[in-house]
This record gives C-alpha cells, sequence and structure tokens, in this order.
C-alpha cells in the first residue's frame, strides 16, 4: 500500500491521528471533517495514497467507483435522506488543501415523517 508519511489522511489511516470515523474497510476510510460546513460533513479516502483525482489512472477506476458507491450509503446514514453534495477538490487552483485524495460529503439531517419514524 502506498503512503506519505508527512501526508495528514495518510496518518489517519494508520491510526497516528484520532479522527471521528463513521466507516472503514480494507479500502477506504470514511471520518468526520474536522471543520464542518454543514449538520453532516464527512470525507471519504482511499487507505492508498493518492494525491488527488489530476494523478488517477485507470488502475484507481475500481476504488473510485467504491468512493462514490458508498457515498449515498454513509449520507443516508448519517440522516442525508433526500440529498447531499459531492465535492472532490483538485490541485491547488481547485481548492485542495490536503493532497491525498478524497470525497466531502455535505449535508443536513432530515426528519422523517412522522409516519415513518421508529417508536
Amino acid at each position: 500500500m502506498m503512503e506519505n508519511d508527512g501526508c495528514i489522511f495518510c496518518k489517519i489511516v494508520r491510526k497516528e491521528i484520532p479522527a471521528q470515523i463513521v466507516y472503514e474497510d480494507d479500502d477506504l476510510i470514511a471520518f468526520n471533517d474536522i471543520n464542518p460546513a454543514a449538520p453532516v460533513h464527512f470525507l471519504i479516502i482511499p487507505r492508498m495514497h493518492i494525491a488527488s483525482l489530476m494523478e488517477c489512472e485507470k488502475t484507481h477506476q475500481a476504488i473510485l467507483g467504491k468512493m462514490l458507491l458508498l457515498a449515498p450509503e454513509l449520507a443516508k446514514e448519517q440522516g442525508c435522506i433526500e440529498g447531499f453534495r459531492t465535492i472532490i477538490n483538485t490541485g491547488r487552483v481547485g481548492g485542495q488543501e490536503v493532497f491525498h485524495l478524497h470525497i466531502h460529503i455535505i449535508g443536513s439531517k432530515e426528519r422523517l415523517p412522522a409516519m415513518m419514524q421508529k417508536s
């Protein structure tokens, strides 16, 4: 697994820096953003260090697909029932601050209609 010793997200992957993890498996980790822009704001990152979307290759197709398919599943679990935003900032000019590929999932917690709420 490729890692970058100085990358803050690689340090989260290695559990050297604490994070509020909402999901993890052999390929991906999702954790709450430390500066949330909304009531629901978490990141999905690959464990493998990929600096940005600009560095992705055909060999990354499966991991990219897995990241995108995980987004709605976790968003719903976090309370985004009707929708959410996905953002991938790419490169310095694209607003990327941490150079480890990540997807921001941003939304609001929505209340279920009374008839759908669990008692």
